[in-house]
């Protein structure tokens, strides 16, 4: 009888370790241990907190600048030129190659170099720097559609740095022109372009200051300055305001090692509109002249000649067969003022003069002698500059 029993005990044992064998093998999940619960798919997703799309037009988030550079990006183009460079002692005196053959002729090297631009007419007028496409055999400009089109050079103007260019292309976007002597220290500005070649790329800063001279830049300087970066590329791409009008061309960074820091300088529109306007009418620029040589005031001269001035400009020197020694302008005159427009440094002077039309008679206020006087000055041409 206990021999059944036995029996009995283990064949019941033996089928209850094989059924926990089973069920922890195929349904693990039995074994765990909780309140039931139904079975129902899990989804995947993973739950979060988002604002509803909106049932019209997409919103722009606050403070950005999306929309500005949305408006002004179609019209900034890259520019590419290829130069031919020869290289080495002999390439270019042909006394080597004449008597001792071509083995001394060095191989043409053709260099591309990048900039950018920005369309500024929709007849294809193309607005970059001089230094972009100074000496260059073939101008290709890019756009942002992915067209590349051949440019022609219409001129340039090395005495501010700008260049105007002519494509040739159907439905081309244009920028909308600003105006930067509405430019206050602190505006949020942009500036759009092709920093090494990566691609379009849009970078945001504030205006840092303005009329900035005395970078020997160029002969005419009034630069906005920006610590929105430019990088190598970017010169001659756009510089737009919040609502994406063109305020200024990027033309030079200040940098100690190639790279932005922060301190970037842009020609602004009242420079661009006049340069512009002239180069695509007669392909130079015509400026006004008066043949002096002008320096600047500084404390030393005030104690040493017992100037009545603390700051302008003081003429050291007059060409006499120029307009300035013909109407009588002499060395040690102290200028106060051309058409009534107070001279306040020799940078601003000299655009000053600058923007006067050949043949036009200016006012010229001087002080000689300690007496204020008023001097008619029939303006010159300025001469081209020799490069």
């Amino acid at each position: 009888m206990l021999r059944r029993l036995w029996l009995l005990f283990a064949q019941a044992t033996t089928v209850g370790l094989a059924l926990l064998f089973i069920v922890t093998t195929l349904k693990p999940e039995w074994l765990k241990r909780g309140p039931a619960v139904l079975s129902t798919p899990v989804s995947s997703e993973v739950s979060i907190r988002q604002v509803a799309p909106p049932a019209g037009a997409p919103r722009t988030p606050a403070a950005s600048y999306a929309e500005a550079a949305q408006r002004a990006m179609p019209a900034v183009v890259s520019v590419y030129t290829t130069k031919e460079i020869r290289r080495g002692p002999y390439s270019e005196d042909p006394f080597f190659e004449r008597f001792f053959g071509e083995r001394f002729r060095q191989q043409a090297e053709r260099v591309t170099s990048l900039g950018s631009g920005v369309i500024a007419t929709a007849d294809g007028y193309v607005l970059t720097n001089n230094h972009v496409v100074q000496a260059a055999d073939e101008i290709l400009v890019a756009l942002g559609d992915g067209r590349r089109v051949e440019a022609k050079l219409v001129g340039a103007d090395p005495e501010t740095d700008l260049a105007v260019l002519r494509i040739e292309a159907p439905d081309l976007p244009v920028i909308t022109f600003g105006r930067s002597e509405d430019l206050r220290v602190g505006d949020v500005v942009l500036a759009i372009g092709n920093p090494f070649n990566v691609g379009q790329t849009v970078t945001m800063g504030i205006v840092s200051a303005l009329g900035r001279t005395g970078l020997d830049l160029s002969r005419y300087e009034s630069y906005i300055q920006t610590d929105a970066a430019i990088n190598q590329g970017n010169s001659g791409g756009a510089l737009v305001d919040t609502q994406g009008n063109l305020v200024g061309i990027n033309t030079a960074i200040f940098s100690r090692s190639g790279g932005s820091i922060g301190i970037g300088f842009a020609i602004p529109t009242t420079i661009i509109t006049q340069v512009m306007e002239q180069l695509i009418k007669t392909g130079k620029v015509v400026r006004g002249y008066f043949g002096i040589e002008p320096e600047d005031i500084t404390p030393e001269m005030v104690d040493a000649l017992k100037l009545p001035r603390k700051d302008g400009v003081i003429v050291r020197g007059v060409q006499r067969s120029a307009p300035a020694g013909k109407a009588g302008l002499e060395p040690g005159d102290i200028l106060l003022s051309i058409n009534d427009q107070p001279v306040q440094d020799t940078p601003r002077m000299l655009t000053q003069i600058a923007q006067l039309a050949p043949g036009s008679v200016a006012r010229v206020k001087v002080i000689r002698g300690g007496k204020e006087l008023e001097i008619a000055v029939t303006v010159g041409e300025r001469p081209v500059p020799q490069r």
